[in-house]
C-alpha cells in the first residue's frame, strides 16, 4: 500500500499539493498585515490568545484582547466564494463543516476570556479589512 493510498488525498499529486500550503504567511495574510502595521498598529502573529486552548490567531492584540483570523474562503466556507470539491466532495464537506464549528466555538471561548474574536475573509480588500480591525482596536482602548 502506497502512503497516498493510506491518505485522504485522491492522489499523489493532490497530497503534495495540499502538504505544500502554508500554515501562516499567506499572501492575503502578509496584505492585511501590512495594512494594519501602516495604521500604526503592532501585533502579535501567529498566536494562541489563550494559552490552554490550542487555537492560533492570526493577528494578536493582547493589551486590548483583540484576536484577528483571517479565514480562507475554501477552507471556512465563505458564503460568496466556496467552492464544492469535485473529487473527494463528502471528505472535503465533513472538513469544511467542521472547521466552521471549530471557528464558532473559538469566538465563543474568546468571548467568554473577554476578547474580541474578529474574522476576515480572504477575498476582502485588506485596507477596508484593516480599517476595520484599527477601528475596533482603537474602540477597545478607550474602554
Amino acid at each position: 500500500m502506497t502512503p497516498a493510498s493510506k491518505s485522504w488525498a485522491s492522489s499523489e499529486a493532490v497530497r503534495a499539493s495540499m502538504r505544500s500550503n502554508k500554515g501562516r504567511d499567506t499572501k492575503p495574510e502578509l496584505a492585511l498585515r501590512r495594512a494594519v502595521h501602516s495604521l500604526g498598529l503592532r501585533y502579535r502573529v501567529s498566536a494562541r490568545p489563550l494559552p490552554k486552548v490550542r487555537r492560533t490567531a492570526d493577528m494578536v492584540f493582547t493589551r486590548v484582547k483583540v484576536a484577528v483570523f483571517l479565514d480562507g474562503c475554501f477552507w471556512h466556507g465563505c458564503p460568496e466564494h466556496h467552492t464544492v470539491a469535485a473529487t473527494n466532495a463528502g471528505f472535503w464537506a465533513e472538513k469544511v463543516r467542521r472547521t466552521r464549528e471549530r471557528d464558532s466555538e473559538t469566538d465563543r471561548l474568546l468571548r467568554e476570556a473577554g476578547w474580541l474574536p474578529v474574522r476576515v475573509w480572504e477575498h476582502e480588500d485588506p485596507e477596508e479589512a484593516a480599517h476595520r480591525v484599527a477601528e475596533l482596536v482603537r474602540g477597545r482602548r478607550v474602554r
